[in-house]
């Protein structure tokens, strides 16, 4: 064993390449406040950090309460916008998601919609956004992508990518482009197991690669890894933890320098195979910098195995110092990048840029005002790990605007639709439907519905379903933020002009309406 090392020094250098999660919405937990005086890179909020009354003031609160600890700390946060969204994990964000993004394809509205998140994150005090999502929407039945990608054109996702990135940047918050080398190619999930992306390495470079070619090109500041495994460039190891991704692909091919970083090491793929300290031995040794950890653990033992796992990895020789060093010294340059002046003001006139992208990204077929309060029938299913349990819907808004409304969630395993309609043959019916492409039993209750209320409208908040399902009266929201469910709403009360089947870039044409 090497003893040269000066332990304070070693633990140091391995506490920076750490980005742990916690619990408590005031002020970090007392183990944590250690650690962050001893040289913690960054930390990550969730949702659970975020007390609803308490709003952004609160955040900005909490994140000055750790920076009292050491003023150069990282705060990081996943906020997409659209369906995942830890700020406002209570209501539904107030931005719209990338798929809605891409259906408009107006790289400077991405733009002013990543500038205004970016200004309100830093007005929380946040540095490190794990957004944008570079992955490119493959496969229909992806549980974990899908509505969260730009769309389906590499080549549209690589400009909204790289405008988004410009955006948030802006304002000194750096981005994130993620799930590098792409995970839109898989059917399973991360967060449970290890998918497997088995495409050829000339697909994978005219599809999965533009994207992060893209973001590269723009600046980012960040590139997250995925834990899948790619057949064509190393079938055996998760990208994560495999030097032919980080190294020879993302750094030798793609030219990348900045921070590489780990989606969360407390995900399946990762914690139920190799495990959090082993992973994060091999992911410093892959290229990566810093490991994210914290979306189920949240106290200080996961850490601290990381940091003892890392310690005895360079006193062993298996590690080399110089890398721990580097990956240390990419983050806080990160730091030093966030502590400048951003360039974005907030000042602006007119529509928020989040409810113009909203507004232009719907899609009506036939004539879908409502001449009374309907009868909402919301179809639910379990909410994906990504996103988590954020409310979604039509009913809620409608209600709002036209007072009567009556809203009935429907799942699985519930009533049928005829017994939830008796009674109610007077009134217009609006089904709200999520990602019926995934969802079979989705796809038979509408067809049921349809059967009793022939006139009844879909609202999909999601990625455009089969014409079958929508029928002849249907509205797409590309997604299921809130402020997509605001601008449906908006439409169905007749509050303002129905668009008609305009572009959806990102997905193709709009999807024609079936035929009587």
């Amino acid at each position: 064993m090497d003893t040269s090392f000066d332990p304070a020094q070693l633990r140091g250098l391995a506490l920076a390449t750490l980005f742990p999660g916690f619990g408590g919405t005031t002020a970090p937990p007392h183990w944590l406040a250690g650690l962050i005086r001893e040289g913690l890179g960054g930390v990550v909020l969730f949702g659970r950090n975020v007390d609803p009354g308490g709003g952004d003031m609160g955040v900005a609160a909490l994140t000055a309460r750790l920076r009292a600890e050491r003023p150069d700390l990282l705060v990081a946060i996943d906020e997409e916008g659209g369906d995942v969204t830890r700020l406002d994990a209570t209501t539904g964000s107030d931005l719209p998601g990338s798929a809605a993004l891409g259906a408009v394809d107006d790289p400077a509205l991405t733009r002013a919609v990543a500038a205004s998140l970016g200004a309100r994150l830093r007005a929380c005090g946040i540095d490190v956004n794990f957004a944008p999502v570079a992955d490119v929407d493959v496969d229909p039945l992806n549980p974990i992508v899908g509505v969260r990608a730009f769309g389906s054109d590499p080549r549209l996702v690589a400009r909204q990518v790289s405008a988004f990135v410009a955006g948030q940047q802006s304002w000194r918050v750096a981005a994130t482009a993620k799930h590098f080398p792409g995970h839109g190619a898989t059917d399973e999930d991360s967060h449970v197991t290890v998918p497997t992306v088995s495409a050829p390495a000339s697909v994978l470079d005219r599809r999965e690669l533009v994207p992060f070619r893209a973001a590269v090109a723009a600046g980012v500041k960040i590139v997250m890894t995925a834990h899948i495994k790619v057949e064509a460039i190393d079938p055996d190891t998760p990208a994560t933890l495999s030097r032919a991704v980080i190294t020879g692909l993302l750094r030798d091919e793609l030219g990348f320098d900045g921070v590489v970083m780990t989606d969360g090491l407390d995900m399946h793929a990762i914690s139920r195979t190799v495990g959090h300290a082993e992973a994060g031995v091999q992911a410093l040794l892959a290229g990566v910098d810093a490991l994210c950890v914290g979306g189920e653990s949240t106290d200080s033992g996961t850490v601290e195995g990381i940091v003892a796992a890392l310690v005895a990895a360079v006193e062993s020789g298996r590690l080399p110092y110089d890398r721990l060093a580097e990956a240390a010294r990419r983050i806080r340059s990160v730091g030093r990048w966030a502590r400048g002046a951003p360039v974005s003001s907030r000042d602006g006139v007119g529509e928020p840029a989040g409810v113009q992208a909203a507004r232009r990204a719907l899609v009506a077929v036939g004539d879908v005002t409502l001449a009374a309060a309907p009868v909402v029938l919301e179809l639910h299913d379990e909410p994906s790990v990504a996103a988590g349990d954020v409310p979604w819907g039509i009913g809620a808004p409608l209600a709002r605007r036209l007072p009567g409304t009556v809203v009935v969630r429907l799942h699985q395993s519930g009533p049928g639709p005829s017994a939830v309609l008796t009674g109610y043959e007077d009134r217009p019916v609006v089904v709200s439907v999520r990602g019926v492409r995934r969802r079979a039993w989705q796809a038979a209750v509408v067809a049921a519905i349809r059967e009793i209320r022939p006139d009844l409208v879909v609202v999909d908040h999601d990625l455009p379903a089969d014409p079958i399902v929508l029928g002849q009266r249907y509205v797409l929201a590309f997604g299921a933020a809130r402020v997509t469910a605001e601008a449906a709403a908006d439409l169905l009360a007749g509050t303002v002009v129905a668009p008609g089947p305009g572009p959806t870039a990102g997905w193709g044409s709009a999807v024609p309406p079936v035929s009587a």
